[in-house]
């Protein structure tokens, strides 16, 4: 009898230890942490950011936030209007120097005549990563492509140093790796590409360090910190997201742009007919 007794509350005893585990909570430190994404790695076992991306945002309009606002053309009513956007600038507004920022808002009242997106000019860098076309990423171990919808324009990263032969639109790119991150470093522009619509420009001494890290399968964290003593009071940073084309028939399709620029670009050659 005794020793039913003893069992009996050794099995109450056992029950409210398992009842206390259940309900106390987990430590937080203890908790199964939220792994950084790993992305499915090349043959020589980097991250595979192979594939056809396009940011989704209103930047290639104004890098800055904007509200909605006509187009360049009152013909063109709706058809062409600026879309609002949050902007992708961090913080704060972008750093000019104040005869920097008087030659930006120039640029912008003027931006029919200087804007080279519309003589289908090469767009520069970072500018190419967030114009409304689609572009391709290929790697190798030795260089990376970019291959981009708008104009055929290309990127070559170098991720063995390699030295810019010249000045040029999109600049000269040395890529290494952190990690999970794409680091590409570039150098030796010209100071003719602009970085929007909305007149915000560079000088011949733009630095642009970029960042491409997979935050999973069909997304890239995208950020390019931009340095230009001759026009900015400090470096400063844009970030966005990178989406995926994940149709079947994905593929960079032809936009040779020139053709449709012709008339701004050589109109004024044209003989005029005699009267």
């Amino acid at each position: 009898m005794r020793n039913r007794y003893r069992n009996t509350i050794a099995g109450f005893a056992g029950l409210g230890v398992l009842i206390a585990l259940i309900l106390t909570p987990t430590p937080y430190h203890a908790q199964t942490q939220a792994q950084p994404y790993r992305a499915p790695r090349t043959k020589d076992g980097k991250p595979d950011l192979n594939g056809i991306w396009q940011a989704v945002n209103s930047a290639n309009w104004d890098i800055e936030g904007h509200g909605a606002a006509p187009g360049p053309l009152w013909q063109l009513g709706a058809e062409f209007s600026v879309p609002p956007g949050l902007g992708v600038v961090e913080a704060g507004p972008i750093p000019y120097k104040p005869e920097a920022l008087q030659k930006k808002q120039e640029n912008f009242a003027d931006r029919m005549n200087r804007d080279p997106e519309i003589k289908c000019y090469l767009p520069g860098v970072p500018r190419a990563m967030y114009m409304p076309y689609p572009f391709q990423i290929i790697t190798s171990p030795q260089h990376i492509m970019m291959a981009f919808e708008y104009a055929g324009a290309v990127r070559t990263v170098y991720m063995n140093h390699s030295d810019a032969p010249a000045d040029s639109w999109m600049g000269w790119s040395n890529g290494h790796w952190e990690g999970e991150t794409l680091v590409v470093d570039t150098t030796d522009f010209n100071d003719l590409s602009w970085f929007d619509r909305a007149g915000n420009y560079h000088s011949d001494a733009l630095h642009v360090v970029e960042r491409f890290t997979a935050a999973d399968k069909d997304h890239l964290n995208y950020e390019a910190t931009i340095e230009d003593p001759k026009v900015f009071t400090r470096p400063w940073k844009i970030s966005m997201p990178l989406y995926r084309i994940v149709e079947k028939n994905a593929q960079i399709l032809e936009d040779k742009c020139v053709e449709f620029s012709e008339e701004v670009l050589y109109g004024k050659l044209a003989k005029v007919p005699p009267k």
